[in-house]
Formats: structure tokens, C-alpha cells, sequence
């Protein structure tokens, strides 16, 4: 029986918001894509858009990098909803 390599990325959270138009998540997406983690070798995030909806992936080392991770970026996502709902034709969530 081999070993298996443990990966470093034990704790991982994912996170699905339906903006009900892919035009109004591509547009999130892009916002929140050039924020880059601050501390790549502990946490990574993958985001995709489809049907409408993003998708964020997060994984880290440990549980407190992946909270402020996820924090940081649920803070970001608000700020960029908040500007679409403001000057984007009034989307809902």
C-alpha cells in the first residue's frame, strides 16, 4: 500500500451567488478578480461564472487563513453588488 501525500489544503469552503444573468456576474467577476490573495502559498480562491451564478472556491492551510480569506472577499462582493444594485439596473439578490 503507498503513501499518500498529505496536501497542505485541508480546509476549503465554497461559496455560489445567483446574480441571475451572467452579464451581472461576469461583471462581479471581474471586480473581484484582480484582488489577488495576499498570501498564495497559504490560501487559493477559484472563481467561475455560469447560468448566471459565480462560483468561489476557497482552500487554505488552516482555518484561520480561510475565514479571513473568505471574509475579506465576502466584504469585496458586497461592495460590488451594492455598486451593480446602485448604477447596474437595479439587480436583486
Amino acid at each position: 500500500m503507498a503513501a499518500q501525500a498529505k496536501t497542505p489544503w485541508e480546509f476549503s469552503c465554497d461559496l455560489e451567488v445567483d446574480f441571475e444573468s451572467d452579464e451581472k456576474a461576469s461583471m462581479v467577476y471581474a471586480a473581484l478578480a484582480v484582488d489577488k490573495e495576499l498570501q498564495p502559498d497559504k490560501v487559493k480562491r477559484n472563481m467561475s461564472v455560469s447560468d448566471g451564478k459565480l462560483t468561489v472556491r476557497f482552500e487554505a492551510v488552516e482555518a484561520r487563513f480561510l475565514r479571513a480569506s473568505f471574509s475579506s472577499f465576502v466584504d469585496v462582493l458586497t461592495l460590488a453588488t451594492k455598486t451593480i444594485e446602485e448604477f447596474g439596473g437595479g439587480m436583486a439578490l
